[in-house]
């Protein structure tokens, strides 16, 4: 930022730093919030992270084991005891509450005697080597840049977990410069930044410690890099930044692979020359896209193309699911099931799926995002470059559904319906909500600017409400005082009850500060309103 950036620029610069801020915060509450192992595969993270931090290596799918300090920390963890949040009591399991955890210095420590299973071991198997080692080579070194890759457990959990916050922090500014970018507005760009405190989902995932965050992480860049493609941004370094950020994403989870169509459809409509000199040509255009998508292949897509050379198959399967016990699906609930299941997994199904939010909710969010996403892909103003960002959501929520539904064919049983694999295309769905808000307001950046501070107070009204709830469903029994809810928290956390105190009291004056800052922008927008901003689609209309 330098003297001669206009003021209005410098306030938007400020507001989407401290709304940036806010949305960290929050995920860090969840972060501490969450008890240990209560995300799906958490422990499989942690086991894999921790065998490349101790140099056992990347074994073939189905081969990687737990190791003893993953058994013990999962026991310590007192996985899988019901919560009381659960969305059915069952009377004969064991309850969580009535449970008394180990104490804190106590729990087991990570080192070289128990950081890796035994050779022949018939310990549990991590499936997680079903996937790119991406994610866990950079949490085995953060696991060693912050020195706790010898600590207990929960600590270097707690370590892992503020790695996928800082990953996802990132993804803020991405979502706020892909709105702006498809609406020259920067009021659309600040509704989209506190997009993701809507969902609890989002923040349960996300404070957890999982591969996903990096694959948001990547979508978020490539959505961003697409924006600018399809807007007319046609250099060189531009495909070879998408092809760098999709080769990681190739190379974390095969959930990218669905942001090739959109990388594809970027460079396809992307705008042509109307004159010799105006621009590259349709086949010129096309040789940057396949340059884009080859460099993606060499980065990561090889590991896919290697599985199925060597196993026959793109994702080999880590850990046969087993299908006793689970309820068959009649043919007529299928579809039915997989769509609701899908949105509620989005919206908000914590633990391992059994803490649900409220349906009306749920029906209610979907509504909204499908009816932005209409708005923002059907409406002139913004078409071309809404539509390209929306294939990657709506992929991925295809993609999980048809998937589930072909399952079924076989086993009758609907599985695999994890709302958090569409959480790739989170940035495009906050741009696209921008976009919608933009056009409701009939692009006028005085009423975009008013939408700013409604938003915000509505994100911050729900990021507040999702931990409220997320803390009762986890910690309070039936009839218990919040007291003791508090108490079993601190005792159950790697935290002391003061530190998780002060977390909660910078979470919240993170939030406050930025509904402070959301209600100044319509003034500073008014000041600036000289500061003309132009749409950097060269057909605005399309």
């Amino acid at each position: 930022m330098t003297r001669d950036t206009p003021p209005c620029e410098r306030a938007y610069r400020r507001t989407l730093a401290v709304l940036t801020i806010a949305v960290a915060l929050w995920a860090v509450a969840w972060a501490v919030l969450t008890p240990g192992f209560r995300s799906p595969d958490e422990q499989n993270h942690l086991n894999s992270v921790v065998r490349i931090a101790y140099g056992g290596g990347w074994p073939e799918p189905g081969a990687a084991h737990f190791a003893p300090v993953t058994d013990q920390a999962v026991a310590e963890a007192a996985y899988p005891a019901d919560l009381p949040g659960r969305w059915r009591y069952r009377e004969h399991a064991t309850q969580f509450v009535e449970l008394t955890p180990v104490p804190a210095d106590e729990r087991v420590r990570i080192s070289t005697d128990n950081a890796l299973p035994a050779p022949g071991t018939s310990a549990t198997v991590d499936q997680m080597t079903q996937h790119p080692p991406a994610y866990y080579a950079l949490g085995a070194a953060v696991l060693h840049a912050t020195g706790t890759a010898d600590a207990r457990w929960d600590v270097a959990l707690l370590t892992l977990r503020l790695l996928d916050v800082a990953l996802f922090a990132a993804t803020v500014p991405l979502a706020a410069a892909t709105a702006r970018r498809l609406t020259g507005s920067r009021a659309a760009g600040l509704v989209a930044a506190p997009f993701p405190m809507l969902i609890p989902q989002v923040g349960h995932i996300l404070g957890s410690a999982n591969n996903d965050a990096l694959v948001v992480l990547t979508g978020a860049v490539v959505t961003y890099l697409a924006a600018r493609v399809v807007t007319g941004d046609l250099r060189w370094r531009v495909a070879a930044a998408i092809g760098l950020a999709l080769g990681i994403g190739l190379l974390t989870k095969v959930m990218l692979a669905f942001a090739i169509p959109t990388v594809a459809l970027a460079y396809l409509l992307a705008p042509g020359p109307r004159s010799p000199r105006a621009g590259p040509t349709t086949a010129a255009r096309s040789v940057r896209g396949l340059a884009a998508l080859a460099l993606a292949f060499v980065v990561g897509g090889w590991w896919w193309a290697r599985n199925w050379i060597v196993y026959g198959a793109v994702q080999p399967v880590g850990l046969p699911r087993d299908y006793s016990g689970m309820t068959p699906v009649p043919r007529e609930d299928v579809l039915s099931d997989a769509v609701g299941r899908t949105a509620q997994a989005f919206f908000g199904n914590l633990s391992w799926l059994e803490v649900r939010l409220p349906g009306d909710l749920v029906a209610a969010g979907s509504a909204l995002l499908i009816g932005a996403t209409l708005i923002a892909v059907v409406v002139p103003g913004a078409r071309r470059g809404s539509l390209v960002i929306a294939l990657l959501p709506v992929g991925l929520a295809g993609a999980v559904i048809v998937n589930a539904v072909r399952s079924w064919s076989e086993t009758g049983v609907l599985v695999a319906l994890q709302g958090r694999y569409v959480f790739g295309g989170l940035t495009a769905l906050a741009a696209l909500l921008a976009v919608a808000v933009w056009q409701v307001c009939r692009r006028r950046e005085r009423a975009v600017a008013v939408a700013v501070p409604v938003v915000t107070v509505l994100a911050v009204l729900a990021a507040v409400s999702g931990l409220v709830w997320a803390f009762v469903a986890m910690y309070r029994g039936p009839g218990e005082p919040v007291g003791a809810a508090w108490e079993r928290w601190a005792a159950w956390s790697p935290l002391t009850g003061p530190v998780i105190a002060l977390v909660l009291v910078v979470a919240g004056v993170g939030m406050v500060s930025a509904v402070v800052a959301a209600a100044r922008w319509p003034a500073a927008a008014g000041a600036g309103r000289g500061d003309v901003v132009k749409p950097h689609a060269s057909r605005p209309d399309a």
